[in-house]
């Protein structure tokens, strides 16, 4: 029982997962993963199948909601031979979300890779479908002379 004039505590509540995540439970603990989290997940089921050489280098696409990039990466090296987003001083298509702006990505990054020697690349599409804005960028990449 307790002190006259003090009011009970009120029950603990429990907080609503985020709107675009998804609760689990697993062994009896309740997991939240984000869509990020998600992604990410997928990206690393890809990437194990996937490795970018010398010869044949791995073409990464990222979209956020604003922009697009894209680079060209040479695994056994560690390093990147080329890249190009919406955000360089050179982008002259007017938006830079949509998919005219993801072709032009596209267009570009085949453009610098052929001058850097690489013709050929497994395309990376980093967790995200292959719809939309991503596939822009490789039908871009297609239509500039680069090998997917």
């Amino acid at each position: 029982r307790g002190a006259v004039g003090v009011a009970p505590a009120a029950p603990a509540r429990r907080t609503a997962p985020a709107a675009n995540a998804r609760s689990q439970t697993a062994c009896g603990v309740s997991v939240t993963k984000t869509s990020k989290e998600r992604r990410e997940r997928r990206a690393k089921g890809v990437r194990a199948k996937m490795h970018g050489t010398a010869e044949q280098p791995r073409l990464s696409v990222y979209r956020s909601n604003t922009h697009m990039y894209a680079q060209i990466i040479d695994d056994d090296s560690q390093k990147t031979v080329c890249a190009y987003n919406t955000r360089m001083k050179d982008f002259e298509a007017g938006n830079t979300w949509g998919m005219e702006a993801a072709e032009v990505v596209g267009k570009k990054i085949a453009e610098k890779a052929l001058a850097a020697g690489v013709e050929k690349v497994c395309f990376d599409r980093s967790g995200f479908k292959y719809h939309g804005r991503i596939a822009s960028v490789a039908d871009g990449a297609r239509e500039a002379g680069l090998k997917l």
